[in-house]
């Protein structure tokens, strides 16, 4: 089998940069909650913490990096973990000039196996913007199941849209 086109690893403080681009990146504030820019003061001291323990602070995030060279290109989050129900939230974040490379679904397959494997969670789910098909795909091919549909959920500068709700048990 030949290998992922990616690997995923802790953040790092050389990380800075890719962060501070990421984060404010207003394309994708419509899926992250965000409202306004993070400084890099704000991400420094965020990066300070980032290696507490999973159980303590209920979320990870991996950087995703392309095999070849080993640039970041995107981010995989777990976060709202429950301990009693060995279930978490999943989404990832893809740099829009690394779109279309194969290294979304290969990074949702390494962190699939990561959730099960090390973790022992039991189950994923993520929310999906109805319009967003290129996540819905991504995630139907990575084998979550849709299991509803909150109504006008997310704001949007056009209106409100739908959130597809998907799960899959590992």
């Amino acid at each position: 089998m030949a290998s992922a086109p990616v690997f995923l690893r802790a953040l790092e403080d050389s990380d800075l940069e890719f962060l501070y681009a990421l984060e404010n990146d207003r394309d994708i504030w419509g899926v992250s909650d965000t409202m306004a820019p993070v400084s890099r003061y704000a991400l420094r001291e965020y990066l300070a913490h980032a290696a507490a323990d999973f159980y303590e602070v209920r979320q990870l995030r991996l950087v995703i990096c392309a095999q070849t060279d080993g640039r970041a290109v995107g981010i995989l989050d777990i976060f709202d973990f429950q301990p009693l129900h060995l279930r978490a939230g999943l989404g990832i974040t893809v740099l829009s000039a690394e779109r279309r490379r194969s290294f979304a679904l290969a990074a949702l397959t390494l962190g699939l196996e990561y959730a099960r494997l090390t973790l022992r969670l039991h189950q994923l789910y993520c929310t999906v913007a109805a319009t967003n098909q290129a996540s819905l795909r991504l995630f139907r091919k990575a084998g979550f199941r849709r299991v509803g549909v909150r109504k006008d959920w997310l704001r949007t500068t056009s209106g409100w849209d739908d959130a597809v709700e998907l799960q899959k048990i590992l």
